[in-house]
């Protein structure tokens, strides 16, 4: 019950801080489009929304990836220490559960290139 009210807490202190990054943003009228420009000529007509859009993909992605591989990985070696034979069965499964955060990845990428 501990680590899970720990997890709790750092999803809603990540939170408050892509908030309050977001409000600081927003108040001071500043513009992501200038830095984002500098890299790739591409991703300046997205604006700071794009940009927010595709950090949030890569972000809520990882953060679902993760939480995936907490449990299947936790199952996986306690079903390995009665069943030494499932090994290779845990590695596919903690693989799907990774896939997630590719999926993330992929979906900024297209974001930024506008498909």
């Amino acid at each position: 019950m501990r680590g899970k009210r720990m997890v709790i807490s750092l999803v809603g202190l990540n939170l408050v801080i892509l908030g309050g990054a977001v409000a600081v943003l927003v108040w001071s009228g500043s513009s992501l489009a200038e830095p984002v420009a500098a890299v790739n000529a591409n991703t300046a007509a997205l604006g700071p929304w794009g940009v927010i859009a595709a950090a949030l993909a890569v972000g809520i992605g990882s953060l679902g990836a993760a939480i995936a591989v907490a449990a299947v990985g936790s199952a996986a070696m306690g079903a390995m220490s009665e069943k030494p034979e499932l090994g290779g069965r845990a590695l596919i499964f903690l693989g799907l559960a990774e896939g997630i955060a590719i999926y993330g990845l992929i979906v900024a990428i297209m974001i930024l290139g506008k498909f």
